[in-house]
């Protein structure tokens, strides 16, 4: 069983450690977090919006971050999602988003929640859709390498 849970400083090491190369650390921070290698001190950005951590049993498992881009909370925006990589194609990304939709809409009383991905991460797009979220038509490259990455938008709305 996944659950959430507030982030705390001493599960840094395990998700820093989740990017152990250069591609992995783009695909979760598309550059936000600025140049490859991960550290704490690009880690500690995240800090700027609230950060959860998700458990299988007693263990580290993933992480996301919840934001309100437009200082409203009738939307709010997953960000930095990413999964141990062991336990990755196991449904601990689909249960941890789930209850992160949970939180949004039954706490914040969010009207959508939003999140870019990666056009060529097809398994997080999957993710994303067997929750209920549906592509936008919005897109917008990042450069990362000296390479166009498209991203595409994506938004689930609350349940009504």
């Amino acid at each position: 069983m996944i659950r959430i849970r507030p982030y705390k400083d001493s599960d840094e090491g395990k998700v820093l450690s989740w990017c152990a190369d250069e591609e992995a650390f783009y695909m979760w921070t598309a550059g936000v977090l600025g140049d490859y290698p991960a550290t704490p001190e690009k880690f500690a950005k995240t800090g700027e919006a609230m950060r959860f951590t998700a458990l299988d049993e007693t263990e580290v498992a993933g992480f996301f971050t919840i934001r309100n881009p437009k200082n409203t909370l009738d939307e709010l925006r997953f960000g930095f999602v990413i999964v141990d990589p062991h336990k990755r194609g196991k449904g601990v990304g689909k249960a941890m988003l789930q209850l992160g939709l949970d939180f949004a809409f039954g706490i914040y009383k969010a009207e959508k929640v939003t999140l870019g991905v990666f056009e060529d991460n097809a398994p997080a797009r999957a993710c994303y859709a067997s929750i209920g979220f549906v592509e936008t038509g919005e897109r917008e490259t990042y450069s990362i390498n000296g390479e166009d990455w498209p991203c595409i938008e994506m938004e689930c709305r609350r349940p009504s």
